[in-house]
């Protein structure tokens, strides 16, 4: 080995004064901000909840508001296939944090593929909820889809089987579970104070449904709207700005449940909630011009009343104040009706004395349910709209819908999920996807 020039080779003196400045290094007190050790009211960055999300236009710009006053989550990344949509989450996110930290991705794979994520908010139109969630769901992430979370009977059987085999926490976007007003309207139904439960009243708007193509306009870059992957498992048609616009509602292709699932998804919901339920699904589906009419198998009717007829807009037959999505149970000893504006009738009026427990609410700010998905991120309990919860009030809705399309009563297994005698309508239990994008 060659000796050392002088102006290389290392003296014992060297070497000694080095060995004292590495201890001293080592014997100073490193300094480490309060906020990193979640003092004086600060979340440690280990105690976080890093939070992504995919397809955010206005309804999942509400969803993301809420998320982002909480205080131990912290939103890091928008996936958008539209650019203008992804700078306007980016603008919002930055603007919160007082930064420019949130990443952009035209490309979901780069987002799923980030191992900080923890969660995702799925809000892209309607076609894409099911597959988009069991992508992030496989990729290791908890997940809060807006609904519909599937728009076939198959993809909520499938959702739910997937998020069961990855044991990932999951919340539908179906907030009214989580309103007090509709909490105490369940209330009154569970105690038994409505008497024995016969008729539940959900509100909807009339079906409809669509198979035309928009007329075809020239195809924009993929960096300002990537329309083939807009379409994802749809099939192929030509671009129009007002799919990607919110104009996609009611085409087939794109739309669940012929538009019923728009409020359906609610309101059944929340009358599966009051019958107690929540692991079943109606066995008859009869539709008629200006409802369809369900029954259970415990002799409990599911009234779904159009709100818009082909004969002009109606009224339900009962009378409410209490504004979208309105819902009322109704017992052999009395009544509750109730909406989205937090006001509550019941008959007899007695029956509002115990309203006091419960806080007024607004059916459509999604804030206490976005909060109950946290928490239970944290203590990996069921959420107030777990994937069990969605599968079986989507079911009902898809049979609903499929009673009135296919304009004939329906039967229903709801132990094996299938029509009873009805190959057609076993057939569209399901749908073809677009390859790739098999769930």
């Amino acid at each position: 080995m060659p000796t050392p020039t002088t102006s290389t080779a290392i003296t014992r003196r060297d070497l000694c004064k080095r060995s004292i400045v590495a201890a001293s290094a080592l014997a100073m007190p490193w300094v480490i901000p309060s906020s990193a050790l979640g003092k004086d009211g600060a979340i440690a960055p280990s105690e976080r909840i890093t939070l992504g999300a995919i397809g955010i236009g206005p309804r999942g710009r509400q969803d993301l508001d809420c998320m982002l006053g909480e205080d131990d989550v912290r939103f890091v990344a928008i996936c958008d296939v539209q650019r203008s949509r992804r700078e306007a989450v980016k603008a919002m996110a930055d603007a919160k944090y007082r930064n420019q930290d949130c990443v952009m991705y035209r490309d979901m794979f780069e987002l799923l593929a980030r191992p900080d994520i923890d969660a995702v908010l799925i809000a892209t139109g309607d076609h894409w909820h099911a597959t988009a969630s069991s992508l992030a769901i496989r990729a290791g992430k908890d997940v809060y889809s807006e609904k519909p979370c599937g728009i076939t009977i198959g993809q909520c059987q499938a959702l739910d089987d997937i998020v069961r085999r990855y044991a990932r926490v999951f919340q539908a976007g179906t907030q009214r579970r989580s309103i007090a007003n509709f909490q105490f309207a369940a209330h009154l139904a569970h105690s038994g104070k409505l008497g024995k439960l016969h008729t539940l009243h959900a509100s909807v708007y009339q079906p409809r449904v669509r198979f035309d193509w928009l007329p075809p306009e020239p195809e924009p870059s993929k960096e300002e709207c990537d329309w083939d992957r807009w379409l994802g498992p749809s099939p192929w048609r030509p671009f129009n700005r007002q799919y990607v616009s919110g104009g996609w509602r009611g085409h087939y292709d794109f739309d669940s449940g012929a538009t019923l699932l728009d409020w359906a998804a609610h309101t059944v919901d929340l009358c599966q909630w009051a019958n107690q339920a929540d692991n079943t699904v109606p066995i008859e589906y009869e539709a008629s011009k200006i409802n369809i009419t369900a029954r259970y198998a415990n002799g409990v009717k599911l009234i779904l009343d159009f709100l818009d007829t082909p004969f002009g807009k109606l009224e339900p037959h009962y009378r409410t104040s209490g504004g979208t999505c309105p819902v009322r149970y109704e017992g052999d000893e009395g009544w509750v009706e109730t909406g989205d504006s937090g006001q509550v009738t019941t008959h007899p009026t007695s029956l509002k004395s115990e309203m006091k427990r419960f806080a007024q609410g607004v059916g459509t700010n999604p804030a206490p349910h976005t909060h109950n998905f946290f928490e239970c991120m944290r203590s990996r309990a069921l959420t107030a709209a777990n994937s069990s919860v969605m599968r079986h009030s989507h079911i009902a809705c898809h049979a609903a819908a499929l009673s009135w399309e296919l304009g004939r009563k329906l039967a229903f297994d709801p132990v094996k999920e299938e029509f009873i005698g009805d190959p057609e309508a076993n057939r569209l239990r399901t749908r073809a996807a677009r390859e790739p994008w098999y769930m």
